[in-house]
């Protein structure tokens, strides 16, 4: 049995990722530090599996991470540790630079250490479309230029970077993929669908930034889960991959999606004053994004599967059928940040 190492797999991503690498077989061990968007709850279902493995480390300790790595003698890593909320970049750069960038080159020294002995080996980081910057037309492919516009995307890109610069000097064996917007079950409530959804299912308005016109491309976690193992099995190394899906949307007219939704799946007490609230645009906010992933199809025979009006309607149900996940969660999400200008 081939064993797999999922960095950041507490996480919304993460965990979807493990459950679906243990359907396919794999024995699968998750390196999660647990911060404050890491959920016990996304993996309790799986906690105890006879192939899955957790450990509560930091990708910071490069000396714990090179134990589990001769250890386990994994065949691949999916690195997908990190700190996406845009927002609380701008109220602390400090921290995505320490996780983003700074966990990046210590699995990349970790890595090293550990390829000597074993060539089989690949690393599967997972970027984002942001470190595009802003696309206001057409769609950005993998050779388009980095220009970031949050400390976010910048530590994104800037591992991108490191990651390229490990390849080509020292052979590290690493494909990057570069996604579009996820949703789907066990996302942070702080991010944009969820908040959404939670807010309808809690009778609180929707808050949209500045006029709500900004432009989202959207898959649905599943779809990118898919691609991810894909690339471990048949991605060429060095390479680098967009994911997406070619839809894009508008961020009110997912708010307007939701509330349609909400009408047809929500049992309860749908509050039906519940209104859409404009609230003061994000510093920095980009306008759009937009990926060309014609090279993932072309080349590895992949395309998204599930319809964004299908999967927004079942992570609808999902969020509604979980209250407990919401629970589970300490820390206010309801409070505004990225204001720390």
């Amino acid at each position: 049995m081939k064993k797999v190492i999922v960095t950041g797999g507490s996480g919304f991503i993460g965990s979807n990722l493990i459950k679906y690498l243990l359907k396919k077989n794999f024995y699968v061990i998750n390196i999660d530090k647990l911060s404050y968007s890491s959920n016990l709850y996304n993996t309790k279902k799986i906690s105890k599996n006879k192939k899955y493995k957790f450990f509560k480390i930091d990708l910071n300790n490069k000396k714990k991470i090179i134990k589990i790595l001769n250890k386990y003698k994994p065949v691949c890593i999916f690195n997908l540790a990190a700190e996406t909320h845009v927002d609380r970049s701008i109220d602390n750069p400090k921290s995505f630079i320490t996780s983003n960038f700074l966990g990046v080159y210590n699995l990349l020294e970790s890595i090293m250490s550990f390829k000597k002995k074993n060539k089989n080996f690949k690393l599967i980081h997972v970027s984002t479309d942001e470190v595009y910057g802003d696309i206001i037309q057409g769609r950005s492919d993998e050779k388009f230029p980095y220009n970031p516009s949050s400390p976010y995307s910048a530590t994104k890109g800037s591992a991108d970077h490191l990651i390229k610069a490990y390849v080509r000097t020292y052979k590290i064996p690493a494909i990057i993929s570069s996604c579009c917007n996820n949703y789907g079950p066990n996302q942070f409530p702080e991010k944009f669908i969820p908040k959404l959804i939670y807010n309808v299912l809690n009778n609180k308005p929707l808050p949209i930034y500045g006029k709500g016109m900004n432009s989202r491309e959207w898959i649905h976690v599943n779809d990118h889960c898919e691609a991810l193992l894909l690339l471990f099995l048949k991605g060429k190394l060095g390479e680098k991959y967009n994911i997406g899906t070619g839809q894009n949307y508008r961020n009110i007219d997912i708010a307007k999606k939701i509330l349609k939704i909400a009408k047809k799946n929500f049992s309860g007490k749908l509050n039906k004053k519940i209104k859409i609230k404009f609230v003061k645009d994000r510093p920095g906010h980009d306008y759009r994004y937009a990926l060309n992933s014609k090279k993932i199809l072309k080349e590895l025979k992949w395309k998204p599967k599930i319809s964004f009006n299908s999967g927004l309607s079942k992570t609808f149900r999902w969020y509604r059928d979980n209250s407990y996940f919401s629970n589970t969660i300490k820390k206010n999400f309801d409070k505004r940040l990225g204001l720390k200008v």
